[in-house]
C-alpha cells in the first residue's frame, strides 16, 4: 500500500515538474487584447454571462410598479408640456407692450385655438393620473403652477371655475415641481426621455 501511495504522488510530482520545464516561469499566455484609440495595448478576455435569479420584495416590487406607471405617464404627457412651454412663450412674446385688452384677447385666443386643435382629443382622453403629471411637467417647463397661467390668461373667474374641477377629480392646478425633492424620480424619467428624443430643456 505504501509503495502505491509513493508511487502516486511520484508521478503527480513528476507531471507537475513537466508542466513547469515545458512552460517555465517566465514564460506567457497568449490572451486576446484591445488596443485604445491613443495606442495602448490592453490584455482584454470574455466573461460568460451569469443569470442571478431572486424574490423581490414586496417593498421593491411596489416601488417598481409605481415608477412603471410614472414613467409612463411621463412618455404620454411630456410633448404637451413642451408644447405648452412653447406656446406661452409666443404668447408672452406677442403680448409684450400690447395693452389694448381686445387685442391681448385676441392674441391669447388664436394661441389657444392652436393648441386646441393640436392636442384637445388626446388631452382628453388623458386620466386623472396622467393629468396630475402634466401639470407638474407644465411647471417645469414655464416655472408656473397651471391655476396662475389660467389666472393670468383667461381671469380669476376661470382660473377658480377649473381649479374646483381639479379638486373634484382630486387634482389641483397649483401643483409644483420640486426636481431635487418630492419629485427626483420624476426629473430622471424626464432627463430620460430628453436624451431619448433629443429634447432640449
Amino acid at each position: 500500500m505504501k509503495i502505491y501511495v509513493a508511487t502516486i504522488i511520484a508521478l503527480l510530482l513528476y507531471t507537475q515538474a513537466a508542466k513547469a520545464q515545458k512552460m517555465g516561469i517566465y514564460d506567457t499566455i497568449k490572451v486576446y487584447a484591445y488596443i485604445t484609440p491613443q495606442g495602448d495595448t490592453i490584455p482584454s478576455g470574455n466573461l460568460w454571462p451569469v443569470m442571478v435569479e431572486t424574490k423581490v420584495s414586496p417593498k421593491w416590487k411596489k416601488y417598481w410598479v409605481e415608477w412603471t406607471r410614472l414613467r409612463n405617464a411621463v412618455y404620454v404627457t411630456y410633448p404637451y408640456a413642451k408644447a405648452a412651454s412653447r406656446t406661452i412663450n409666443e404668447i408672452n412674446a406677442r403680448l409684450v407692450n400690447v395693452t389694448d385688452k381686445d387685442l391681448r384677447k385676441v392674441i391669447i385666443h388664436s394661441k389657444e385655438a392652436e393648441l386646441k386643435k393640436q392636442f384637445g382629443d388626446k388631452i382628453t382622453q388623458l386620466s386623472v393620473y396622467q393629468g396630475k403629471v402634466l401639470m407638474k411637467l407644465i411647471y417645469r417647463e414655464t416655472g408656473d403652477n397651471c391655476y396662475e397661467i389660467i389666472k393670468e390668461y383667461k381671469g380669476g373667474f376661470n382660473a377658480g371655475f377649473w381649479q374646483s374641477v381639479a379638486f373634484v377629480f382630486g387634482s389641483s392646478l397649483k401643483q409644483n415641481y420640486d426636481a431635487t425633492g418630492n419629485d427626483k424620480v420624476m426629473e430622471a424619467i424626464v432627463k430620460d426621455v430628453e436624451r431619448m428624443y433629443g429634447y432640449h430643456s
